[in-house]
């Protein structure tokens, strides 16, 4: 059996939409499915979800957990940052978990458009982190070209202002 609080790497997925009703957009769920099935091959040890209520109830963290348990992730093994509305609130609002299990490092779930920065904000709040993306799934459309340029602006934006907060 698996222990939550032990050694080797830990998944931290980052929020993203919920749609009318409480259902996952396609992003988080291909999010939360990846991480899943990091927990079931074996390469982390445990999975924090992190994501408050943006326009739709319940929260991101709430949503990916129910789909990480629903994929046979054991509820121990999966915990809950409710409260983060951005990409550095998730990572800043979660270090108090990953302290509590012990992580030392980091792998980010996130989509690959996103992950860089991700990874540069973490690694900025001391953490160990290296990230693991589901794979593309849906066509390149204007809409999420619009999306990766905007990604890229802040990126930039970020690094250029050593940003910490």
């Amino acid at each position: 059996m698996k222990d939550a609080v032990n050694h080797g790497p830990v998944a931290l997925v980052l929020g993203a939409a919920v749609w009318q009703g409480g259902r996952a957009s396609p992003s988080l769920r291909r999010r939360a499915g990846h991480a899943a099935q990091l927990w079931l091959d074996g390469k982390v040890r445990a999975i924090v979800v992190s994501g408050g209520v943006g326009l739709h109830p319940p929260s991101e963290a709430q949503v990916m957990a129910a789909i990480c348990i629903e994929a046979g992730v054991p509820e121990g093994a999966v915990f809950r940052e409710e409260q983060a509305t951005n990409t550095w609130e998730n990572i800043e609002r979660s270090r108090a978990l990953l302290e509590r299990i012990g992580a030392r490092e980091v792998v980010i779930v996130t989509d690959g458009y996103h992950a860089p920065r991700a990874r540069m904000m973490a690694r900025r709040m001391g953490l160990e982190a290296r990230s693991d993306c589901p794979r593309r799934d849906y066509p390149l459309t204007w809409g999420m070209v619009k999306l990766r340029l905007r990604e890229a602006m802040a990126y930039l934006y970020t690094w250029s202002r050593g940003f910490t907060g």
